[in-house]
């Protein structure tokens, strides 16, 4: 496989060391591995701080900024962070009102974010945090015990951030985080699998002329293998089986953020055209879209395919998500 890399062993320095020199707003420590909001300190808020491996970007390191979050903590490629890192950054950003971790559930990154929080604590950090599990196509997997955190991450960032940086309390922007997760469903589809450098080929096989449905983001085995589908079909089985586990919540009565989320190697052509045939198929089910997301945020490398992500969104969470928000990857009303 070709990639544009010096080697696997220095390819999250490399790119943090490329995001530091376009993004002088960030403070970036390479060699640490974490990356800061430049304004943070002196700000009063509540700090929201998030991680994961890298290869999934922009999450999370290009959502930090004004109105989202306050630090990221990226780890190898589909690594999680250390400890020391998550307790660097929320040593970073605490300005005395407590910071917010935002998990995705993996093992790795549930663990190391919990012992994390235990030595903030011990330092005199007032520490929440939210655990993301999202994705309706498999239970447990090789990574998780329960569901896993996926597409949800972004909209509880994203809300949560919003919440900080209006002042709310650490309780309170908590909460919000929590309801997001609660309110929020994702399902993945891969039509190839995805290369890591340090496997320099395909993680996983998959046939030519087939498609996975319910694919994790590490390229964990979903629901199912089927011939090829049509955007129409693929998105009829995913908005179906969202709808499917949100309706256990409670029946859906309004609006719903939807995220039709690249997987790093679908161009936005066919991924509009994807968001075209899961609008159709909400609009059919009686499901309003108040607010709709397309591209590359929460991606796998090179894999091509995409997930769609719903949250049932009240007046209080859609005014966070319209709120201002200024990181490189996402910015919109400032």
């Amino acid at each position: 496989m070709k990639m544009l890399i010096n080697s696997p062993e220095t390819v999250v320095a490399d790119a943090l060391r490329g995001m530091a020199a376009a993004h002088p707003e960030l403070e970036v420590d390479v060699e640490r591995r974490i990356v800061v909001r430049r304004d943070v300190r002196g700000g009063g808020r509540v700090g929201v701080v998030s991680g994961g491996g890298s290869g999934h970007e922009p999450l999370h390191a290009g959502f930090v900024g004004y109105g989202m979050l306050s630090a990221a903590c990226p780890g190898e490629v589909f690594t999680s962070p250390v400890p020391d890192q998550m307790l660097r950054a929320a040593t970073a950003v605490d300005s005395g009102q407590g910071v917010l971790f935002v998990v995705k559930n993996y093992t790795g990154d549930v663990l190391n974010f919990e012992m994390a929080a235990e030595l903030a604590e011990e330092d005199g950090l007032r520490i929440e945090q939210v655990l993301v599990n999202d994705d309706v196509a498999v239970t447990d997997s090789l990574h998780t015990a329960g569901r896993r955190g996926t597409g949800a991450t972004l909209f509880v960032e994203k809300i949560a951030g919003a919440a900080a940086e209006e002042g709310a309390p650490l309780d309170r922007v908590a909460a919000l985080a929590r309801r997001v997760n609660a309110s929020s469903r994702s399902f993945g589809v891969a039509l190839t699998p995805c290369s890591t450098p340090a496997k320099g080929g395909p993680t996983f096989t998959l046939p030519e002329g087939e498609l996975e449905l319910g694919i994790g983001i590490h390229g964990e085995p979903g629901r199912e293998r089927r011939p090829m589908m049509s955007a129409r079909e693929i998105a009829e089985v995913a908005v179906e089986a969202v709808l499917r586990e949100l309706d256990e919540v409670g029946p859906i009565g309004g609006p719903v953020l939807a995220l039709v989320n690249g997987l790093g190697a679908t161009p936005l052509l066919e991924l509009y055209g994807f968001h075209a045939e899961v609008a159709r198929v909400l609009a059919e089910r009686g499901v309003p879209v108040a607010r709709a997301l397309v591209g590359n945020y929460v991606t796998a490398l090179d894999m091509a395919g995409c997930s769609v992500t719903l949250c049932r969104a009240d007046e209080e969470l859609l005014r966070l998500w319209d709120a201002p928000v200024q990181t490189t990857a996402l910015r919109w009303g400032r």
